[in-house]
C-alpha cells in the first residue's frame, strides 16, 4: 500500500489571515495525524499574498510542537535563498526538540521573483551552486570528522533525513548520485515525472541514508461526499492555477459553480497542464483514479496537496481520503 503525506502551502483564503492560514496548518496536521499520514510537509514560498509559509523552519515547529507522532518537515526548503549553515542550525535545533519526526526537503529554485531574491541578500547564481550546498549541508548535519572547524550546534549528529525535491531531471540526478530520496512536484509541473522518476531509478548510489530509490509523487486530490461538489471545490485551484498563467495571483478563491466562466480556452489550456497530476471525486471513486498514478510511476509514497477554500471540507478531504486508500498508523 502507497504510504500518504500532507503538503499543505499555509493558503490563505480570500476572506482570512495569515493567523488562520497557520492555525488552520496545525489543525490539519492534527486530524493527518489521527487519520494516519505519514508526513505533514510545509513549503517555502516569499512574497505572496496568499501563502503563510515564507519562514519554514518556524511554521514547522508550530506545527510539530501541536503533534505528537506524525513526521513534520520542509517540502521543501529553497536552499539557494540560504546559507548551508543557517539551515543545519535551523533543522538541527528542530529535530533536538522533536526527534525521529523531521525531514528536510531541499529545492534548487529560489521560489521567488529577482526582487525578493535581492531582498534576501543572495546572488542571482546562488542556484548553480545547489549540489555544493547540499553537500555541505548533510556534513554538518551528520557525525562530526577529525580536524573540522565548523560545527553547527544544534545540528551536527542529528541526521535529519534529506529529501532532493525538484521538477525537472536535474533534481532526480542528484538525488540519484547523493542517494537521497526523490520528491517530484507533480502537484504544478507534472510534464517531465515519467522521465525523472526512471533517471533517479536507473541511476541512484546506495548511501548512508537510504539503500534503494525512494520516490515521492505530489499530486492534487480533492474528495467530497459526492462526487458533484468534489468538482466544485476543484475550481478553487483552478482559479488558483488560471492566476498564475494570468500573472495576478493573490489569496485562495472560494469555489464557483461553473469553471468555464473563468478561463478563457488558452487559459484551461495552460492551467489543466500543470494540474494534469490532480484529481477529484468521492470516496468511492477517487482511489480508482488515483491507481494509474500509482501503478505507472512505482510511487512509494503520495505528497498530497489540497487547496480547498474551506478549512472544514479540506480537512474532510483529507479524512476521506485516507479512508478511501485504507491508511492507516504504522
Amino acid at each position: 500500500m502507497v504510504q500518504l503525506s500532507v503538503l499543505d502551502l499555509a493558503n490563505i483564503g480570500e476572506g482570512f489571515t495569515p493567523a488562520d492560514a497557520l492555525a488552520n496548518a496545525l489543525d490539519l496536521a492534527q486530524h493527518a495525524e489521527a487519520a494516519g499520514y505519514n508526513r505533514f510537509w510545509l513549503a517555502e514560498h516569499h512574497n505572496l499574498s496568499g501563502i503563510a509559509s515564507a519562514a519554514t523552519a518556524v511554521c514547522i515547529c508550530h506545527v510539530a510542537g501541536g503533534t505528537s507522532t506524525i513526521r513534520v518537515g520542509a517540502g521543501g526548503v529553497m536552499l539557494p535563498n540560504h546559507s548551508p549553515m543557517v539551515i543545519a542550525e535551523q533543522f538541527g535545533t528542530l529535530a533536538t526538540l522533536f526527534p525521529d519526526r523531521i525531514d528536510l526537503g531541499l529545492g534548487r529554485a529560489p521560489g521567488t521573483d529577482q526582487h525578493t531574491l535581492r531582498a534576501l541578500r543572495r546572488g542571482v547564481d546562488a542556484s548553480e551552486h545547489f549540489p555544493q550546498d547540499v553537500v555541505e549541508l548533510r556534513a554538518l548535519l551528520g557525525p562530526p570528522q577529525e580536524d573540522q572547524f565548523l560545527h553547527a550546534i544544534p545540528g551536527e549528529d542529528t541526521n535529519v533525513p534529506l529529501w532532493i525535491l525538484g521538477s525537472s531531471l536535474f533534481g532526480a540526478q542528484l538525488a540519484a548520485i547523493l542517494g537521497l530520496p526523490y520528491a517530484f512536484a507533480s502537484h504544478f509541473a507534472p510534464q517531465a515525472l515519467m522521465q525523472a522518476v526512471e533517471i533517479y531509478r536507473e541511476r541512484f548510489e546506495p548511501s548512508a541514508q537510504l539503500a534503494e530509490p525512494y520516490v515521492m509523487v505530489g499530486c492534487n486530490v480533492v474528495v467530497a461526499d459526492t462526487e458533484d461538489e468534489a468538482k466544485r471545490l476543484f475550481t478553487s485551484p483552478q482559479q488558483n492555477s488560471t492566476r498564475m498563467v494570468r500573472g495576478t495571483r493573490g489569496k485562495l478563491p472560494p469555489p464557483i459553480d461553473d469553471i468555464e466562466t473563468f478561463w478563457s480556452p488558452a487559459e484551461k489550456a495552460q492551467a489543466s497542464s500543470m494540474l494534469a497530476c490532480s484529481y477529484y471525486g468521492s470516496k468511492d471513486t477517487i482511489g480508482a483514479k488515483l491507481e494509474p498514478l500509482i501503478e505507472a510511476t512505482g510511487a512509494n509514497e503520495l505528497m498530497v496537496a489540497g487547496a480547498i477554500w474551506d478549512h472544514s471540507a479540506r480537512v474532510h478531504s483529507f479524512e476521506l481520503l485516507a479512508g478511501a486508500m485504507g491508511q492507516t498508523k504504522t
